[in-house]
């Protein structure tokens, strides 16, 4: 008697990025039966290095992380694993955050208040190929977003570095602090926060924290 074996295709792999250690852990709990969860990271620079270690087939990530961003960190990674997928889990229900959480590469956009079920469901269309926006956001709303910024000439923007050091800074590091992270000379620190406080017209370092909390970049001091 023969005997047939089918393969079963393996689950896709979930990496977590999320500053709250005990929600991270639920949504693992939650998603363990249906995926993989490679990992649990709890910043966004721990998150970038994950990604190129592990290479999961999707992240789920918070806009709000420190040390770096989740906008950020998706981007890079996208530059790393550009077949990654990136689901932002967030509580930030603005029609500009999610578009530009696409422009930046994203598959799906799933607010923190939702149903579970809608966690899942959108993961479920960002492996088949799809994405997804939450409801509660206005889709017609980010599809103008996404193409008035195709077709609208780009705002003065800070380099990739610049942006680094930025949110570093607004939570409150010092500059000698930064340059150890990012294993930098506090003078070469100084020179790109000088540098990006010229290109943006910012003339204190009240207008810088308050140019990174617009950006999502560290949330508004309590």
């Amino acid at each position: 008697m023969r005997q047939s074996f089918t393969s079963r295709k393996p689950a896709a792999r979930l990496l977590i990025a999320d500053d709250h250690l005990l929600l991270a852990e639920a949504c693992k709990a939650m998603l363990e039966p249906l995926y993989e969860v490679v990992g649990i990271v709890t910043d966004g620079r721990a998150l970038v290095k994950a990604a190129v270690s592990l290479k999961p087939d999707v992240i789920l990530l918070d806009i709000g992380m420190p040390h770096l961003n989740g906008l950020d960190a998706g981007e890079q990674i996208r530059h790393k694993l550009p077949e990654v997928k990136l689901v932002f889990i967030t509580m930030n229900t603005a029609s500009d955050v999610a578009a530009e959480a696409f422009r930046r590469g994203a598959s799906g956009y799933v607010l923190k208040h939702s149903a579970a079920e809608e966690l899942v469901t959108a993961i479920r269309k960002v492996v088949q190929g799809e994405s997804y926006l939450s409801p509660l956001i206005a889709r017609e709303t980010v599809t103008f977003l996404l193409n008035q910024g195709k077709a609208t000439p780009e705002p003065k923007r800070i380099t990739r570095r610049q942006s680094e050091i930025l949110q570093l800074l607004a939570e409150g590091m010092s500059m000698k602090e930064v340059a150890n992270i990012l294993e930098l000379k506090p003078g070469t620190v100084a020179f790109h926060k000088y540098r990006m406080m010229e290109s943006l017209g910012i003339k204190s370092n009240a207008q810088l924290l308050e140019y990174a909390i617009k950006r999502q970049m560290t949330s508004a001091p309590s």
